[in-house]
């Protein structure tokens, strides 16, 4: 019997072995675990190694210390005057306008005066009409006498009845009653007259003060109404070589600036300059704006050269207190506490009562002095009264420092 032929199997193809990496080199591995220990040791001394507590000093000096309001407000002349009018019409004419010098009694416009020049003539004739009916009601005044004098004298006689006498003494009295009254409309027709006269006279835009014309808002061929609030055609300040800043001071800064105080400003058209200037008034109306309650304080400053133009804004300040020569202190050593750790270093804090209190460096070490503080100017306080003297050394605060192992 024959036997099945099998295949041979082919042969199992072997994998390849992966090729092996190159083997690092000795240096390397020895640089950065050099590095490693290095940043160890750092934290190490960041974090756990010893610390010392220094304390960080400023000197005492003597110096000027002043107090001062520092505030914004608006520069204005001192006195600024409306110019309007009292009569209604047409602008014919314009004779002044911006930057105008102007003198008292000066006509800036002038108004049509035709219509006004007619009620004049009107009123003229009405005082020629009173008058020469005053004149006829004399006349027939006189003639009322002599009839009543002429009866009065016939009456005992009966040559005229008791009616006829009577009736000559009606008509003497109402003569004289017409006169009485034409008089009196004479005298109102006068002062129409005289009315209509002013009413002419206000077509004349006059100037009442000498000065400069600040604002200018007419034009020719306008028409102006005067009704209940005069409008303001011109604005004159009197005198520009003095102006004053108008400033807000709020409550809280107003009870210590009084009349007389020194003062200084600046305008944003010169920001490298200073104008001086003096307190001249604190007014005593209040203004409210959000809440917010302020004063004004009126601050005088010459003005010769007329560099300040009225509506500047201005930052002003204001000096309300001041010593030329203090013994002063930085503010921060007035509210330096002592920490735990200065404690602990220094010993127990001494229990001193009363005033203020200064950490002094005495021998290498914060010492407590009581002193009595003066003025502040929210940078150095005055020292009034203590053991301290200038040059010493006060502290301001603390600082950690590492040492060395």
């Amino acid at each position: 019997m024959s036997q099945p032929i099998t295949a041979k199997p082919e042969a199992a193809t072997t994998p390849r072995a992966p090729a092996r990496p190159r083997a690092l080199g000795v240096a390397p591995l020895a640089v950065g675990a050099a590095i490693l220990l290095a940043a160890a040791a750092a934290l190490y001394w960041t974090t756990r190694g010893p610390k010392a507590l220094g304390f960080v000093t400023q000197k005492l000096t003597r110096g000027p210390i002043v107090r001062a309001v520092t505030t914004s407000g608006t520069v204005n002349p001192v006195i600024t005057v409306p110019v309007g009018t009292y009569v209604s019409g047409v602008i014919v004419a314009r004779y002044c306008d911006y930057n105008t010098p102007v003198k008292k009694g000066q006509v800036c416009a002038k108004i049509d005066p035709r219509p006004y020049q007619v009620i004049v003539d009107q009123t003229k004739a009405n005082v020629g009409v009173a008058k020469a009916q005053l004149l006829k009601d004399k006349a027939n005044l006189v003639y009322a006498l002599a009839a009543y004098e002429r009866n009065q004298r016939l009456a005992p006689s009966k040559v005229v009845s008791k009616d006829a006498l009577d009736a000559a003494k009606s008509a003497y009295d109402q003569g004289v009653a017409q006169v009485a009254l034409d008089e009196a409309t004479i005298a109102l027709q006068e002062a129409n007259l005289h009315a209509a006269e002013i009413n002419l006279g206000y077509t004349d835009i006059v100037s009442p003060v000498d000065g400069t014309v600040v604002t200018r808002a007419v034009e020719m061929g306008q028409t102006v109404a005067a009704s209940f609030q005069t409008p303001t055609l011109f604005l004159v300040g009197t005198d520009l070589t003095t102006m004053q800043v108008d400033t807000n001071v709020s409550e809280s800064d107003v009870g210590a600036i009084k009349l007389g105080n020194k003062a200084s400003f600046t305008v944003e058209s010169f920001p490298n300059r200073t104008y001086g200037a003096t307190v001249k008034q604190v007014r005593q109306s209040p203004q409210t704006i959000q809440n917010v309650v302020t004063y004004d304080v009126v601050v005088g400053a010459p003005n010769q050269d007329l560099t300040l133009k009225p509506g500047m804004t201005a930052t002003t300040r204001i000096v309300v207190d001041e010593r030329a020569d203090a013994l002063r202190a930085p503010d921060a050593a007035l509210r330096y506490a002592q920490s735990a750790t200065a404690a602990l270093q220094g010993g127990p804090t001494p229990d001193l009562a009363g005033g203020a209190k200064l950490w002094v460096m005495r021998e290498g070490a914060p010492r407590l002095v009581v002193v009595t503080p003066g003025l502040d100017d929210d940078s150095f306080t005055e020292i009034v009264k203590g053991d301290l003297e200038e040059g010493d050394e006060v502290v301001v605060g603390e600082e950690t420092k590492r040492s060395s192992p």
